[in-house]
């Protein structure tokens, strides 16, 4: 899907690549560098299990992306990169839109504060609050909502961190607009409220690669309904 700002990830190894790098041994990595990864839908939805590869794989995105910008940037789109990320990045090729959209952002919770204010000091002074006197939520749903760049990509790596159960309906509510209006999301999530986006692709990733159920088949939300269900069953076992 040609429309689409990213349509494909190809893994195109250059200069320095390691080939003993640890993430080759990522069962959803493996899979993205022998096949690729295609995006069918405005946004996908990526969960799965801590240690299977999932902020990895969307950092990595980020990194690509936001590498092939050209020109004139949006310093915005994200805080950059930290020395604890992978340089798999490097070594991948985005397919999509030309010219590449600028719009949209790279949030993850480690990065939103600097980010956040980054963006309070290009803002026009007036008497609204800066994002960094916001609450984690606020400011984080203010950001994506308040985003003066149109149609791009917008990479969010376990939103929910810094949302309540209300908040995470009204990021959905921002996400389907977003769609609306021809920009992407791409969402790495543990929430079962967030993995519902109306229309999301999900991908679980798992220790045998990548696979693409239904949202009630998750294991997530299967393990928060027997939870919520009865939370003693759990909790006795502490």
């Amino acid at each position: 899907m040609t429309d689409l700002p990213l349509s494909r990830v190809e893994f195109t190894p250059r200069s320095g690549f390691d080939p003993a790098s640890w993430y080759l041994d990522l069962p959803a990595v493996a899979e993205l560098c022998e096949n690729g990864l295609a995006f069918e839908r405005p946004v996908t939805v990526i969960v799965g299990e801590n240690g299977v590869g999932k902020s990895t794989l969307v950092e990595s995105i980020a990194a690509a992306w936001q590498g092939g910008f050209r020109g004139a940037q949006d310093r915005l789109w994200s805080a950059g990169s930290s020395p604890e990320d992978a340089d798999l990045g490097t070594h991948l090729t985005c397919v999509g839109a030309r010219p590449q959209p600028y719009g949209g952002c790279f949030l993850r919770a480690e990065s939103m504060h600097s980010l956040f204010g980054a963006a309070d000091e290009s803002r026009p002074r007036n008497d609204d609050q800066s994002f960094n006197q916001l609450s984690h939520g606020q400011s984080f749903l203010r950001y994506v909502a308040d985003r003066p760049i149109g149609v791009g990509l917008w990479i969010l790596d376990e939103p929910e961190a810094a949302l309540s159960f209300q908040s995470c309906l009204a990021l959905l509510g921002v996400i389907a607009d977003l769609a609306e209006e021809g920009s992407q999301v791409i969402m790495a999530t543990h929430s079962p409220l967030l993995a519902a986006a109306p229309g999301a692709e999900i991908w679980e990733l798992t220790d045998d690669g990548i696979d693409f159920p239904e949202w009630n088949q998750l294991d997530l939300v299967r393990n928060w309904r027997s939870f919520l269900d009865g939370p003693d069953r759990f909790l006795r076992h502490l």
